[in-house]
C-alpha cells in the first residue's frame, strides 16, 4: 500500500501518543506541518479511515466531552509504525520526483513577453522574501527555545532551498533585464 504524505504524518503523530483526528489537525497546524503536507480536516479524517481500514491504526474508543461532538481516539499499530519507518527510509534513500507548479510555469513562460515575465518573477520574489523572512524567524525561535535540531531539521532544509530559489530568481530577473538571457515569445496568440 502506498502511503500519502498526510497518512505518514498521521502515523507519526499517533506514534507519539493516541489522538483523535481534530487533535491531530490542531497539532499539525501548531507545528506548521501544513507547510510540508496539505492538511484539511476532511482529508485528514479520510486518511485516518483508510489507515484504519488497512490495519495501520486502530480505534481505542470514543468519548464525548461535555458540549463537544463525539471523538474517536486512534493509535498506530505495529504495522503502522513499520509502514511509517519504511516510508521514511525510502524518502531519505533517493530523490523522488515532485511536480510543483512553478517549474512548469517557468517552462511555459516563453509564451509571455520578457517584461511580463520579469514583472511576474518580481512578484514571486517578493512573496518568496516574505516566506524566507518568516522561515528565518521560525528557525531562530526554535534555536532560542533550544529545541533539538532533529525535531526541526526540515525547517532548516526548506529555508536553504528557498534561499537558493530566491538567489536563482533574482539572477534570472537580472539576466532578463540586461538581455543576457535572450527572450523570444514562442507563440503568437
Amino acid at each position: 500500500m502506498k502511503l500519502t504524505p498526510l497518512a505518514v504524518s498521521v502515523l507519526s503523530l499517533l506514534g507519539q501518543r493516541p489522538m483523535h483526528p481534530y487533535e491531530m489537525y490542531s497539532v499539525m497546524l501548531e507545528r506548521h506541518e501544513d507547510a510540508l503536507v496539505k492538511v484539511r480536516p476532511g482529508s485528514l479524517y479520510h486518511a485516518v479511515e483508510r489507515l484504519e481500514r488497512d490495519g495501520l491504526v486502530k480505534s481505542l474508543g470514543t468519548d464525548r466531552p461535555t458540549g463537544r461532538p463525539e471523538r474517536t481516539v486512534y493509535e498506530a499499530t505495529l504495522e503502522g509504525h513499520e509502514a511509517l519507518l519504511d516510508w521514511v527510509r525510502s524518502g531519505l534513500r533517493q530523490w523522488q520526483p515532485e511536480f510543483p507548479q512553478f517549474p512548469l510555469a517557468l517552462a511555459l513562460a516563453n509564451n509571455l513577453p520578457a517584461d511580463t515575465v520579469v514583472g511576474l518573477l518580481e512578484e514571486y520574489l517578493h512573496s518568496l522574501d516574505l516566506e524566507v523572512a518568516e522561515m528565518e524567524e521560525a528557525v531562530a525561535e526554535v534555536k532560542r527555545r533550544e529545541l533539538p535540531e532533529a525535531f526541526w531539521i526540515e525547517n532548516d532544509y526548506l529555508l536553504a532551498v528557498r534561499q537558493a530559489e530566491r538567489a536563482w530568481i533574482a539572477a534570472t530577473i537580472e539576466r532578463l533585464t540586461t538581455g543576457e538571457l535572450p527572450w523570444h515569445k514562442k507563440h503568437q496568440f
